[in-house]
């Protein structure tokens, strides 16, 4: 009735075919149409010259070198409160959990403005401490320290979630057996937890390698004035300055985003390849490790590395916002919620821009809750070369800059969809669309994590009883 896909596969027949028609939508359409519209501009021998230009050059050591450096900090990060908050008899869990993935809710431009608002010698926060540097100081995060500092807490959530669902799956009763052997917990953590917690980690790490390299908003705010240029930001330099090049330029310029973006993805496959990471057994968080009195000392830095990470650089855009000017210091005389006011109150653009937004952000994760759990079982149940190109393909939306994401979508559906003669071009829907494409990655990793660590057994299992391929997906994942 379902039609597997093979004997012994408990994957229906519909369900790849029907993963590669959402990406062919998502990704490839937009992308292909992107790229014959580049193709066509270069034809005219823009090519040379864009290969010649050593901001090209110049924007990709860039773009490399925060990246990198970007990711080891959000691997320090992230792996840290994964392990301590999923393993260890912390109090506070939840909030704590809640606390830290709020940075990647937040958009990259507002974490930059926010972070410069709290250093640097006109920061009305430090002037209200008297604790600003003297005026003429230079802003630290101007540089590329600061960007890769940026990219780690931006993307330090996205290494949580990958490496957090991949611990709630961990065999309890394996570390039990451990324990009982007389197996210490440093042991039992370097021995059975942390080795079984690479898909995880390796994930995590390949989402924000990929996050990093199209990350714009941090490096627009921070690079820009330190003429540090990614290829994200030059992308934005070459739409502002649009002339007959632009789309050539800019196909370009994605194109070594995307070979950079699959080339993380390569380096995963192959850290994962010849790996057995599947467990059997009962899982659940009950495997936790006792802090004993290291608890009242660890628990404390991770409220301080929270208030350093959100609280301290919200307090700074909130002290300049309720200042008139900027550069003026925060004092009872100079406070003033007119700005507030202003936004909040007297400009109807802001209750309309609050509904769209919340309306796009719960269709886009109500879609993404289906497509992801979906394509990720298919991905992980195939280990051909076609399902490494899916995945892929799916990657490569996510690794753009928004704006070229935007312009392929725009060249998709400028004109009336064939046979249904519906435009979406200037409508909500096409937003919807975009988003899917951008996010469709973020949502899979941690997904996909996960299901590397369940045995195909459970599914065969249920599948040998008759239960339905819906079924035996809900009831063993």
């Amino acid at each position: 009735m379902y039609g597997y896909v093979r004997p012994g596969n408990s994957q229906p027949a519909w369900l790849f075919p029907f993963v590669v028609i959402i990406v062919l939508i998502l990704s490839v359409l937009p992308l292909a149409r992107l790229a014959i519209a580049g193709i066509a501009a270069l034809s005219n021998g823009g090519l040379g010259a864009v290969l010649r230009d050593p901001a090209l050059w110049s924007a990709t050591y860039y773009t490399l070198v925060t990246a990198i450096l970007g990711t080891l900090i959000s691997l320090a990060i992230g792996c840290t409160f994964a392990f301590l908050l999923t393993l260890t008899d912390i109090r506070g869990k939840g909030l704590l959990s809640f606390l830290f993935v709020l940075p990647m809710m937040i958009p990259p431009q507002v974490t930059a403005l926010a972070w410069v608002q709290m250093s640097g010698p006109s920061s009305p926060l430090l002037k209200a401490l008297h604790i600003a540097p003297p005026l003429g100081s230079s802003q630290p995060l101007y540089s590329v320290g600061g960007i890769s500092l940026l990219y780690g807490v931006q993307h330090a959530p996205l290494v949580y979630l990958a490496l957090r669902a991949g611990l709630m799956a961990l065999p309890r009763d394996g570390v039990e057996a451990a324990r009982l052997a007389g197996a210490g917990s440093l042991r039992v953590f370097r021995d059975i937890i942390l080795p079984l917690s690479l898909p995880g980690i390796i994930a995590g790490a390949a989402i924000s390698f990929v996050s990093c390299t199209g990350n714009f908003g941090i490096p627009v705010i921070l690079g820009i004035p330190a003429l540090i240029y990614t290829l994200p930001t030059l992308i934005f330099t070459k739409f502002s300055a649009f002339t007959s090049r632009t789309f050539g330029d800019v196909v370009l310029l994605s194109a070594i985003i995307a070979i950079i973006s699959v080339a993380g993805l390569a380096i995963q496959d192959r850290a994962l390849r010849g790996r057995d990471y599947r467990v059997l057994g009962l899982s659940g968080a009950s495997a936790a490790f006792e802090l004993g009195g290291w608890k009242f000392l660890v628990q404390p830095l991770l409220w301080l590395c929270l208030f350093f990470i959100l609280a301290a650089p919200f307090f700074a855009l909130l002290a300049g916002a309720l200042v008139p000017a900027y550069g003026v210091p925060l004092t009872i005389k100079t406070m003033s919620a007119s700005a507030f006011y202003e936004i909040l109150f007297r400009q109807a653009v802001t209750r309309t821009a609050f509904v769209n937004s919340l309306s796009l952000a719960a269709g886009t994760a109500l879609c993404l809750l289906v497509v992801t759990v979906l394509a990720a079982y298919a991905l992980t149940r195939r280990k051909d070369l076609l399902s490494r190109i899916v995945s892929s393909l799916i990657e490569i939306p996510y690794s753009l800059p928004g704006i070229v994401i935007a312009v392929s979508f725009i060249l998709v559906f400028a004109a009336p969809i064939p046979i249904l003669h519906v435009t979406l071009y200037g409508t909500i829907w096409i937003i919807l669309i975009a988003y899917l494409s951008s996010f469709f990655a973020v949502g899979l990793k941690p997904v996909v994590s996960a299901f590397h660590q369940l045995d195909p057994a459970l599914e065969e299992a249920a599948r040998l009883a008759e239960a339905g391929g819906g079924l035996s997906i809900s009831s063993c994942h």
